[in-house]
């Protein structure tokens, strides 16, 4: 999909691809279309109320699917089933005593457990605390491999039966040590008799020795993958090994009915691509369920009932237990506000659907009736088949149990204990897994109303999705700073035992809003800043005054320095200079000093810069219209050029120049009555004709750049030349600034592949064909080394590139953009641009680029304390040595990513402090280093480093990682490594700090819970994981784009945000709802953000009233799809509508265009490619699949 713009009518995308079909939604009335499953409803607006029964107290996530069995595992961690053995092909006898390990089912059991064996470990797996095995295990026979290619999506109902059992809660780690501690709960129940109420949180328990299964059947046939919406699967995709409810075309929410009193193999017919799992427990076994609960945490009830046929093998999915950790004391101070999904007390017992108002005012259509299934054909009773796990085969039959039980009837017969039935499969429940939006408005409601302060040490800041405000009280605010963790371990082998990656997201020059103080700039004479003479690190907050203030001590190297007399002060009581709080150096996170003649090039003051604008005079350039739209901008935007002083006139001076195969160049000297156009046509070696004249200030040369720009579009309008050059334009902006001798950025117009003969000349080598392949990585890599070469050159002069491109075809972006990303700049990619509807979009850009605020001729260098050291970096940026990064420009939108790795132990006692230090030109001409420092604490417990992470810069880091990655590794093993690190730094948590709990249950900590779901959507994007229709220039220039977006930017990126236009009345927003599909009501209208586009979503049964409001017609046929703006209508809602626009656009760095998308039209295809929680049509995995993987890929490494 072409990420840029709307696609012109004749879309790349031709026909909808394999496995999209017809999109068909829910009706409104009640129930689901053929190819639909049941939808059991959003969170139902987490009211506070009495707490339903029989959850554990600390459980975070209520699942709909509640625990059954009260004897069973309830402690409701996110249950995904526990590892299965190989099977072996005959039963053992039933009288043999057997070990809790041969009943390997995550959360069931049959009977009460005996006394002394409440906390026994199960036997076939290994302890969890022993060191897990990196190297990959098998599960319980065949499993597909992990390829990330998933195969076609499943119907909806498929995806979500996968973890029906689920129970979700996550929670901060508790502070027991490495290893397994006792769960602190009490002995289960022995009596048979079961109430309809659940106990409290119990651990899993082994089953009576009478009760243990025999061994499975061997597994039958693979079948064919289920088809997604009707359509064929994409070819030669691997199926994602998830769990749902195979063949069965309509997933009944239906009690279920209990394993089966014999084995059977499943036809080979049915259509099977997701193995499913242990089923989610029934608790009310003897009684009627419980009136509906206020608590607030299910689906809406059911308006007509289905019966469904039913399926040939059933099995629910493994439940998730993304259990709170079980804190036993307090929750951390860093953890505010109540646990993420609900917000009454915790519940403790199952919740039925919420009222039917809960329903409607979440616009969602309803979910189908809890419903019996009818008795299988074939077996004994009606029990389907079980399956043996999260991933495995069916179980054989299950002794014990007497016969079929339905709930609401006494349960006779023989057996040790009666047993509650299973309930029956149910699709899981996507509300009861992690949510995204909840956790950033869980975070917006704690965090926003209160300033955040500097001064804490270690304190993780608020979501960069909250609005807050920021005291700088020693540290750098998290506007320039973000850390991945705030908590650093004290050793390397900790580090490396959590695989939590250590950096820090760095935007030195960023943009504070109104209400915040931007950075003093201090000036110490001739003298320069104060530094320390080893180190050199610059005075900051960390130093140490010792001997009565005549010397101070470096916090980073404890090197001790004398105080200049000029910058000597006495000390205070406390050790503190009495100019502590006067001073911005020792009181603030971060400040500018006024840097001296020793730190400019060659020992003299810079000059002004200067910026030079080359126009691509084509014949594609000027037949778009972009000639004209550039000349007709520049006449009003070259008032605009940046300034320190909004009053005074801007000293940066301006050149031009239009090119095709040879260059034009201008002189504008102000003396001049009409400009002078100078031709090079020697290409090859390229020189400045014009010294006197090129470089001009706006103000004395107003009248002949005017006439000029009104002249360009004249002399080139009917040109016939067709090739361009691209290199030697590069060259004469370089050259052009070395002359002047100052440092600028060049502004590139540029619309083809330049292919005519010249330095830098270029061949089309798009092939879609290596795409998938080994040599993948070859199209990211660019054709040559001359631009390499010449983007060094660039940087040592401090000529910065900005690159406008406006192609209709390949032109090789992974190649022309080294020069932008190397000197600090930026690329903008407008694909088949068009005067009229894509003008407004690239003069944004343009007026933003030019008139933002940048330093020139930069270089930063980032310093640490005695312990770690920065070795890695990420960014727009050249680097000649291993510390030093070098930026020929560096603007307020421009971040560098920093790793760290330990180079000897750190001390819990006085943490960890990084100082990063940015040497530049202002816009003025003045030579300024901005300095800002962070300090973190340290630990020694894993517990405390899980428990002050942040995961968006955490997915800001990977995705960085990953997206250079692909330069020398092809996209599947950067996939699967992106995979296994996370689920080692997840695998750790639940080893190291979660409390004892059965394997089948998934514990995410607190801080952490949203990184499958974010990681998930990195390895779905465009350039990981692209689909048919995404072109190589769209992914090299997304691939250069995320590599210096900031950590708010890369958030709305992968996970986009989705708004209901429901009420806009008032000034806040309406709450986002979660990136799926199944999320959208054919009455609403939802507008999405991308970070690079917004839609603007309309349902075909949306009403009268709101169209009329936003579009001025009342009637869905006459909306026309191809508007890029909003009619500006005189009623409130159309006002507020296009000012939430307006302010969604302010934010982010590229304007971005709106496109209006009509249900069942073809451009919601590009609409759904950005429903991030669903599957993709490249074969991403849906967010309830990829936690299913996860678990799995977890449980092998604690295995």
């Amino acid at each position: 999909m072409n990420v840029n713009q709307q696609t012109p009518m004749a879309s790349p995308y031709g026909p909808p691809q394999p496995g999209y079909g017809q999109p068909s939604y829910a009706p409104l009335g009640g129930g689901y279309p053929g190819p639909y499953g049941p939808y059991n409803g959003p969170a139902a607006a987490y009211q506070p109320g009495a707490p339903p029964q029989g959850y554990s107290p600390y459980a975070s996530f209520p699942s709909k699917a509640v625990a059954a069995n009260p004897v069973s595992d309830l402690s409701s961690p996110l249950d995904l089933g526990p590892a299965r053995g190989p099977l072996t092909s005959a039963p053992r006898p039933v009288s043999t005593p057997q070990a809790y390990s041969q009943y390997p089912q995550g959360d069931s059991q049959n009977g009460p457990p005996p006394m002394d064996h409440s906390m026994a470990q199960p036997a076939h797996r290994s302890p969890v605390s022993q060191p897990y095995s990196h190297g990959a295990m098998n599960l319980s026979g065949p499993h597909p491999s992990y390829s990330q290619q998933y195969g076609a999506p499943p119907p909806m109902q498929q995806v979500t039966n996968q973890m029906s059992g689920m129970q979700i809660g996550s929670g901060p780690p508790t502070s027991v040590g490495p290893g397994y501690a006792h769960h602190p709960s009490s002995q289960p129940p022995i009596s048979a008799a079961y109430s309809s109420a659940a106990p409290p949180s119990y651990t899993q328990a082994p089953p009576p020795l009478s009760a243990a299964p025999s061994q499975p059947p061997p597994p039958s046939e693979p079948a064919a993958s289920q088809p997604y919406y009707g359509g064929p699967p994409p070819p030669q995709q691997q199926p994602f090994p998830s769990a749902h409810h195979p063949s069965q075309p309509f997933v009944s929410s239906s009690p279920y009915l209990g394993p089966p009193s014999q084995p059977q193999a499943p036809p080979v017919s049915q259509q099977q691509s997701f193995p499913p799992g242990p089923p989610a427990q029934q608790p009310f076994p003897n009684s009627a369920p419980p009136p509906v609960s206020q608590a607030s945490y299910s689906g809406p009830p059911p308006l007509t009932q289905h019966s469904f046929p039913p399926s040939s093998q059933s099995g629910p999915f493994p439940p998730i237990s993304i259990s709170p950790s079980q804190y036993p004391g307090p929750q951390p101070q860093s953890q505010p506000g109540p646990p993420p999904f609900h917000s009454g007390p915790s519940p403790r017992g199952p919740i039925p659907p919420p009222s039917m108002s809960q329903q409607q005012a979440n616009h969602l259509p309803p979910g189908p009736m809890q419903q019996q299934q009818p008795p299988q054909p074939g077996m004994q009773g009606g029990y389907p088949t079980q399956q043996n796990g999260a991933f495995g085969q069916p179980r054989g039959p299950q002794p014990g149990y007497a016969g079929p039980h339905y709930p609401g009837q006494q349960n006779y017969g023989a057996g040790p204990a009666p047993a509650p039935a299973p309930p029956a499969q149910k699709r899981l429940d996507p509300d009861s897994i992690p949510s995204p939006i909840q956790v950033i408005e869980d975070d917006r409601v704690n965090k926003s109303s209160e300033p955040f302060t500097t001064g804490v040490k270690g304190q993780a800041p608020p979501l960069v999705t909250t609005n807050f405000q920021v005291k700088d009280q020693g540290n750098a605010s998290p506007r320039f700073i973000r850390c991945t963790a705030y908590n650093m371990p004290c050793t390397a082998d900790m580090a490396k035992q959590s695989q939590v990656p250590l950096a820090a997201v760095i935007k030195p020059l960023a943009m504070l809003p109104p209400d915040e103080t931007p950075p003093y700039i201090v000036d110490h004479g001739d003298g320069g800043p104060i530094r320390c003479n080893r180190c050199k690190a610059y005075m900051c907050p960390y130093m140490q005054f010792i001997e009565g203030g005549r010397r101070f001590q470096c916090g980073f190297c404890s090197c001790v320095t004398e105080v200049p007399p000029h910058y000597f002060q006495h000390l205070d009581h406390t050790g503190k200079r009495v100019d502590c709080y006067d001073r911005p150096e020792l009181s603030q996170g971060s400040y500018e000093f006024v840097a001296t003649v020793d730190y400019c090039k060659n020992n003299k003051l810079p000059q002004p810069p200067s910026f030079i604008f080359f126009i691509d005079v084509s014949y594609n350039a000027v037949k778009s219209g972009m000639v004209n739209i550039v000349c007709q901008e520049l006449k009003t935007l070259l008032d605009y050029l940046p300034r320190e002083n909004p009053e005074a006139d801007s000293v940066v001076r301006v050149g031009f120049v239009t090119y095709n195969k040879v260059l034009h160049f201008y002189n504008v000297k102000s003396s001049l009555a009409q400009p002078q156009m100078m031709v090079v046509s020697d290409v090859s070696d390229m020189f400045l004709p014009l010294l006197d004249g090129f470089l001009v200030g706006v103000n004395d040369s107003r009248m002949v750049i005017e006439s000029l720009l009104d002249q360009i579009p004249e002399m080139f309008a009917d040109t016939r030349e067709t090739e361009t050059v691209f290199g030697p334009v590069i060259q004469a902006g370089l050259e052009a600034l070395k002359a002047a001798d100052c440092a600028g950025k060049l502004f590139v117009f540029h619309s083809t592949l330049p292919i005519a003969e010249a330095p830098g000349k270029l061949k089309n080598r798009e092939d879609k064909k290596l795409v998938g392949t080994d040599k993948e990585k070859s199209l990211f890599q660019p054709q040559s080394g001359f631009y390499s070469n010449l983007s060094k050159e660039c940087v040592a002069q401090g000529c910065c590139v900005d690159l406008f491109l406006f192609p209709n075809q390949y032109v090789d972006v992974a190649t022309l953009g080294v020069v932008p990303v190397s000197t600090g700049g930026s690329v903008y990619k407008y694909t088949y641009f068009q005067a009229e509807t894509d003008r407004e979009r690239f003069l944004n850009d343009l007026r933003r680029d030019v008139q933002k605020p940048m330093g020139f001729d930069a270089v930063m260098r980032v310093r640490t304390s005695t312990g770690i050291r920065a070795t890695d970096f990420f960014g727009s940026f050249f680097m000649s040595n291993t510390t030093d990064v070098e930026l020929a420009g560096l603007d307020c939108d421009k971040t560098v990513t920093v790793e760290f790795r330990h180079d000897d132990k750190l001390s819990e006692d006085t943490g960890a402090l990084m100082q990063c230090a940015v040497l530049y030109t202002s816009c003025s001409g003045q030579r300024r280093l901005r300095v800002h420092n962070m300090a973190v604490n340290c630990c020694s417990q894993l517990a405390d480093l899980y428990r002050n992470c942040e995961t968006d810069t955490i997915i800001n880091f990977f995705s960085k990682y990953a997206y250079r990655s692909i330069l020398n590794t092809p996209t599947k093993t950067v996939r699967d490594t992106m995979v296994n690190q996370c689920a080692q730094i997840l695998a750790c948590y639940r080893k190291n700090c979660a409390s004892p709990s059965s394997a089948g249950q998934l514990i995410l900590p607190e801080c952490m819970k949203l990184l499958p779901v974010y990681l998930n959507c990195v390895l779905k994007s465009d350039v990981l994981q692209p689909g048919a229709d995404i072109s190589l220039d769209d992914r090299a220039y997304l691939r250069q784009l995320l590599s210096c977006m900031d950590v708010s930017e890369s958030h709305i990126f992968f996970y986009p945000r989705l708004l209901p236009l429901v009420k806009l009345d008032g000034g806040s927003l309406p709450m986002a709802v979660r990136n799926s599909e199944e999320r959208l009501s054919k009455g609403g209208v939802y507008l999405l953000e991308t970070g690079l586009h917004l839609f603007l979503w309309v349902g075909a049964n949306a009403q009268q009233e709101l169209l009329s409001n936003i579009f001025g017609t009342p009637t869905f046929s006459q909306i026309d799809p191809n508007m890029t703006s909003l009619p500006e209508l005189d009623n409130p809602f159309s006002q507020r509508l296009r000012e939430i626009i307006d302010s969604f656009r302010s934010q982010r760095s590229r304007y971005m265009k709106l496109m209006v998308v009509k249900q069942e039209d073809k451009a919601e295809l590009i609409f759904k490619h950005f429903l991030c929680e669903d599957k993709s049509t490249s074969g991403g995995a849906s967010y309830v699949d990829f936690l299913c993987h996860m678990h799995k890929e977890i449980r092998q490494l604690l295995s």
